[in-house]
This record gives structure tokens, C-alpha cells and sequence, in this order.
């Protein structure tokens, strides 16, 4: 808990990305990736983020991961 209010007060704010980047099928994927497959690094820290292609947005909020997940769950059904 202090470390999330730390990290609020004085960390990183992510406000520079680098240029999404794929992760080719069978290759090993960072975590960030695992989501979409696509992934966005912080220039400033190197935090890696889940980037979805079709919506061409960061996803930086549990909540919008969960809601990510779910849709491409029905979509694979």
C-alpha cells in the first residue's frame, strides 16, 4: 500500500511510449504482451504496457484489462 502511494506521488507518469511492438507466434512474450500479443514500452522508465491494435490505445487500467479480456474471450468462442 505505501509503495502504490509512492509510486503515485513521485514515480513515473508514462507519458512517453515507444512504437508498439508484435511478438511473432510461438516466441517467447513478455507479460505485457500476453493480453493482445502487442506491446508498448515507457521511454522513461521501461515499464511495459498491453497496446491493443484495433482500438490504437494503451491499455494502462486493470479494469480496461479485464474488459480486453473478456471481449477477446467471446470473440474466441
Amino acid at each position: 500500500m505505501i509503495e502504490k502511494l509512492y509510486e503515485a506521488l513521485f514515480g513515473c507518469r508514462h507519458s512517453r511510449y515507444s512504437f508498439p511492438v508484435t511478438v511473432r507466434r510461438g516466441a517467447r512474450r513478455p507479460p505485457a504482451a500476453t493480453l493482445t500479443g502487442t506491446y508498448v514500452a515507457c521511454l522513461d522508465c521501461g515499464k511495459e504496457f498491453p497496446y491493443d491494435w484495433k482500438e490504437m490505445k494503451v491499455i494502462t487500467s486493470e479494469e480496461r484489462h479485464r474488459e480486453r479480456l473478456a471481449q477477446l474471450a467471446k470473440h474466441a468462442a
